[in-house]
């Protein structure tokens, strides 16, 4: 069970001296599913996704830039910037640990940032975008997940601020890549998936628990240190619910009842899994309540992103 840990990134892993588990381990695999479900909900946003060889291949490359290789980026960079904080918190993680150097780590930032966008500009090439969009997008983000994790302006040091930064590269970004590749991004989507971008800064909340330690002996200004963990926990919790929520008033103002009535029923066990798990002890049950409501909550993207691919309001504005 540790190995897997190890392998997936998560918290409590067993160390290792293999270089490939290692690189493995600073990509942190488990961060890659809600990228790959926004670059599905980005094409089935579209309404223009065709079960056909070229489109399921064109898609899978998508997935591909998005997590394997720009999220493990993200997260590569971030676990780089971070090495005194999680000397404090995870000291078991392959930086800390001494199990890989920092040359090591430099080149796989360098390794996984270009060939992402080397897929990028791929992806645009087999869309025949007149302007390179994908490239843009993949700049974007990779953009916002440095000045996220390093200094000087290290986002991740205000609580709202880089919470919000990392919810929207998880929701907004790979939605938009997916939309736009087999399709026309709008500012319609554009909009509504940012404020959908306010339930993942909900999901980020829940990643600093574990870093409480040292990011209070850091000066970090994460939201469980500003408010505490226990009020931490209701932020959390208060805006995965309420923005979601927004977006089932927005289905029904659109005209998609069936996926406004969906929504709902998705998110009443999320409801019920905050219950059990988040509010009352996010310290010891941040992995579980994560296993268990954040599946309904992607599902609820999935539905919505249907709806606006099926709706004229969403793709004509």
């Amino acid at each position: 069970m540790s190995d897997a840990r190890q392998i997936l990134g998560i918290k409590g892993a067993a160390g290792t001296t293999n270089i490939w588990k290692l690189r493995l381990q600073l990509m942190k695999p488990i961060t890659w599913i809600p990228l790959i479900w926004g670059v599905m909900c980005g094409a089935a946003a579209s309404g223009n996704y065709q079960w056909r060889l070229d489109h399921v291949l064109a898609a899978a490359a998508c997935m591909l830039m998005s997590g394997p290789l720009l999220a493990g980026y993200t997260q590569t960079i971030n676990d780089y910037y971070d090495r005194e904080i999680d000397a404090i918190n995870e000291p078991y993680r392959p930086i800390p640990s001494g199990a890989i150097s920092l040359f090591q780590v430099r080149l796989q930032i360098w390794l996984l940032l270009l060939l992402g966008l080397g897929v990028s500009y791929g992806l645009d090439q087999w869309a025949g975008h007149s302007k390179p969009v994908m490239l843009i997008l993949a700049l974007g983000g990779s953009f916002v997940s440095f000045i996220y994790s390093a200094p000087p302006l290290k986002l991740k040091q205000n609580g709202w601020l880089g919470n919000y930064a990392l919810g929207a590269s998880y929701i907004a970004l790979p939605w938009w890549a997916g939309q736009a590749l087999f399709g026309q991004l709008t500012w319609a989507t554009a909009l509504l998936t940012l404020a959908y971008s306010m339930a993942g800064l909900g999901i980020a909340v829940i990643n600093d628990f574990k870093s409480v330690e040292g990011d209070r002996a850091l000066g970090l200004e994460s939201l469980p240190v500003a408010f505490g963990i226990k009020k931490a926990s209701w932020i959390s919790a208060g805006m995965m619910d309420v923005f979601q929520l927004a977006m089932v008033v927005v289905l029904i103002a659109i005209g998609q009842h069936l996926a406004a009535v969906i929504l709902v029923l998705l998110i009443l066990p999320q409801l019920t899994f905050q219950d059990i798990w988040l509010l009352r002890d996010p310290l010891a049950f941040d992995v579980k309540y994560q296993a268990s409501a954040q599946p309904f909550l992607i599902l609820g993207m999935l539905v919505t992103a249907i709806a606006f691919g099926h709706s004229p309001l969403t793709q004509g504005m």
